[in-house]
């Protein structure tokens, strides 16, 4: 697995990742708190043996310093109970009461740290320091088992135990700390275990594990309740934007049929958005002055003609089985240049249908008249219909939808297209999470309309009139122009004197002002062309796209 993988890995189960930690550290502070404070007193105690010794080292005082061996044998016996019971005594402490005492020689010294630990921070100051005489008791009492000086103890404290303060346990920031390092390696293996685990599409890596072709748009995921034309209920949102963003990429798609574009969209299971994503194509296409006509080629599970508010008793069973025609049949869609066949009566026997010779004599027939035919399919894996319908259209549309998609339906279904040599234009990734789709890209969507501009505009539309109210221009008020004459000159004034007050209406704007215009007469000049004369109804007017004709349209 590369880095890079990795980081894709994490960003997808980032919420995995964040649970874990919170609930680790949750725990962590939650149970640190129950934990029942600990103090720590600490006292240093010098021991010595008398003169007498029959080994040791003289101290110069009558006395003479332990050994290393004797220093160890009072460390062991310091928890001890020949020790622990007659402290507790002397301390007058309940045997519920904790008290742990411990001692370690100081190197290169003849000297013990003792360390009294305890809930009471004066349980614990007072144990310390009483261990050091306790010792020296013991000591005297087992002196030749003690030492090999065979004589009494001295104990002489150097540093008392004073009540500490602070607890040295629970510590709770350094446990915070280690909750966070162990949330942190906790999430990660989960995302890692899950993404493992899961065998839903969730990523264009997942796709791209099984297919080449190209990924032609990311489409987010539609609350409850949208209108499944959300082209025209929204036509500004953000959901509206991509599906333009994929009409774009597939006019690009290098796939076309006697010089016009088809395509079939399908899906790898039902489900997936297939429906969805076609009609708001087919519109999207049609906005850009394209004549389209959406066929619902779903003979088994209908839906277009729903999704779309339009009756879908008569339709491409009717025209196929010869009892309408394609004009009688279509149904144009608001006053777009879309126009929509529904799947009319669901027949017995789809796959025969859409296999028929009258199938191929319909498309012809719709390539003919139509710039763009675009093609709603049943699913790829459940039936061959989408593989009939391709072999009559320039390529396919294959929708996926994130986290529902099975990796293997989506390879066992790219491998069935690729045995079938099918048309495979690109991909559509479908129900994107809104972090993960073209979404973040939102902000951009509402340039040139920002709340500012908008509160301007109405206050200059308040004080000068709306442009509705303003002085009409037309050719025939211009001087110059054939019908031209003063009182026309002074219309034109004064239509200009109300746009150089629009326009220089915020000094301070930038963006929006302009210098003045003037109000002088204007010098005549060359007249300028009348306009052109309107299109009629047979014509269509050529878009952009070099996949747009001049071909006629059936009757509407």
């Amino acid at each position: 697995m590369q880095f890079r993988e990795f980081l894709a890995i994490l960003g997808s189960r980032w919420k995995t990742v964040l649970v874990s930690l919170l609930l680790v550290v949750a725990a962590t502070v939650a149970t640190t708190l129950r934990i029942t404070p600990t103090y720590e007193a600490t006292t240093r105690v010098f021991f010595s043996a008398e003169a007498t010794a029959k080994t040791g080292t003289n101290t110069g005082g009558g006395g003479y310093v332990l050994t290393t061996n004797d220093l160890g044998t009072y460390e062991q016996l310091v928890s001890s109970p020949v020790v622990m019971d007659p402290l507790r005594q002397q301390l007058k402490l309940a045997p519920s009461t904790p008290l742990n005492v411990t001692a370690k020689a100081a190197t290169g010294s003849p000297m013990l740290d003792i360390t009294a630990t305890s809930s009471s921070p004066r349980v614990a100051a007072d144990a310390a320091n009483a261990v050091g005489p306790q010792l020296a008791s013991i000591g005297k009492e087992f002196a030749p088992l003690l030492n090999s000086a065979g004589q009494g103890v001295k104990a002489t404290t150097i540093t008392p135990a004073t009540v500490p303060s602070q607890p040295v346990s629970p510590n709770l920031l350094q446990n915070i700390a280690l909750g966070v390092l162990a949330g942190l390696a906790l999430g990660i293996g989960l995302a890692l275990l899950r993404h493992f685990l899961d065998t839903r599409v969730r990523s264009e890596l997942d796709l791209r594990a099984v297919s080449d072709r190209p990924i032609l748009g990311a489409l987010r995921l539609l609350p409850k309740g949208t209108s499944p034309t959300v082209m025209s209920s929204d036509p500004h949102g953000v959901a509206a934007e991509e599906y333009r963003r994929l009409r774009t990429n597939l006019q690009f798609a290098d796939v076309t049929t006697g010089g016009k574009h088809s395509f079939v969209i399908s899906s790898v299971m039902p489900g997936e958005g297939k429906t969805t994503t076609a009609v708001n194509l087919a519109i999207a296409l049609a906005d850009s002055g394209a004549n389209v006509v959406l066929v619902d080629g779903d003979l088994r599970n209908p839906s277009v003609a729903k999704a779309m508010g339009l009756e879908g008793n008569v339709g491409l069973t009717t025209v196929l089985l010869g009892r309408a025609t394609v004009a009688e049949a279509a149904q144009k869609w608001g006053d777009s240049s879309l126009h929509v066949l529904p799947s009319g009566a669901i027949p017995p026997n789809p796959s025969e249908l859409l296999g028929s010779t009258a199938m191929e004599t319909l498309f012809a027939e719709l390539l003919q008249a139509y710039d763009y035919v675009l093609v709603d399919s049943p699913p790829v894996l459940p039936v061959i219909d989408p593989i009939l319908i391709d072999r009559l259209v320039g390529g396919m549309l294959m929708v996926i939808s994130v986290n529902t998609t099975l990796k293997r339906d989506l390879a066992q279904a790219v491998k069935q297209l690729r045995t079938v040599d099918a048309k495979v234009a690109g991909f559509a990734l479908n129900r994107m999470p809104n972090d993960d789709s073209a979404s973040r890209y939102g902000g951009y969507y509402a340039y040139g309309r920002s709340k500012k501009d908008k509160s301007k505009r109405e206050a200059v539309a308040s004080r000068h009139g709306s442009l509705e109210e303003a002085v009409p221009v037309t050719s025939a008020a211009i001087p110059g122009s054939p019908s031209g004459t003063e009182q026309d000159e002074e219309t034109v004034r004064a239509a200009r004197t109300a746009l150089s007050s629009l326009f220089t209406e915020d000094p301070d704007d930038t963006q929006f002002s302009m210098p003045a215009i003037t109000s002088e007469p204007v010098t005549q000049g060359t007249p300028l062309a009348a306009p052109a004369p309107a299109s009629s109804p047979d014509e269509t007017i050529d878009a952009p796209s070099p996949a747009l004709s001049r071909g006629r349209r059936f009757a509407e």
